[in-house]
């Protein structure tokens, strides 16, 4: 499975692509066989109109889908911002990652700060720099991811990866009540 995690903004958008198995040109497999594929920053100028940023940020998203054709996108849910500017600016951005990840074809999940930091480090209330080594450790990646969009993004890659196994067997779970328990 491939995966493109998004950490939403306007200003700066990070984004980390991450397979499990063997994948072409990726970097060494870390724990879980997780690969790092790429990641980087998406960054539109301050000083530019907002339509105009809104739309470098939706040309460079489009261009990595169509790029790299993940199976699905993750995108951070803000759940609280304190700055009411700043929480606009990253739903705007969110807003803009769903639709094209939709438009793309690909799935689409949604996970917040304190279930990633769960998945990962194994507490809701972990430091930034927790999730950032956690992050390289799960990767194999000599260091830590920077800036912090980037270990963001793919923090909600792995976190998404790491729940696939419990998901589908919660599914099949759920599907084994339904049918009675008969296969």
């Amino acid at each position: 499975m491939f995966v493109l995690g998004v950490d939403p903004g306007l200003s700066r958008c990070g984004y980390g692509l991450v397979a499990s198995g063997d994948r072409p040109g990726a970097l060494p497999a870390g724990r879980g066989g997780l690969h790092a594929l790429a990641a980087g920053v998406i960054e539109t100028d301050v000083a530019a109109p907002l339509p105009t940023r809104l739309r470098v940020l939706r040309d460079e998203l489009h261009t990595l889908l169509e790029e790299h054709r993940p199976d699905v996108v993750v995108v951070e849910r803000v759940f609280f911002q304190v700055n009411a500017r700043t929480a606009m600016s990253v739903g705007q951005a969110s807003g803009l990652a769903l639709a094209e990840a939709a438009a793309s074809g690909c799935a689409v999940v949604q996970y917040t700060a304190n279930e990633v930091k769960q998945a990962l480090v194994g507490y809701g209330a972990a430091t930034k720099g927790q999730v950032q080594r956690m992050v390289a450790a799960v990767l194999g990646l000599a260091a830590v991811p920077r800036p912090p969009d980037v270990a963001d993004a793919l923090a909600l890659a792995v976190c998404h990866l790491s729940s696939v196994p419990l998901r589908r067997a919660v599914a099949a779970a759920e599907a084994g009540r339904v049918t009675g328990g008969r296969t």
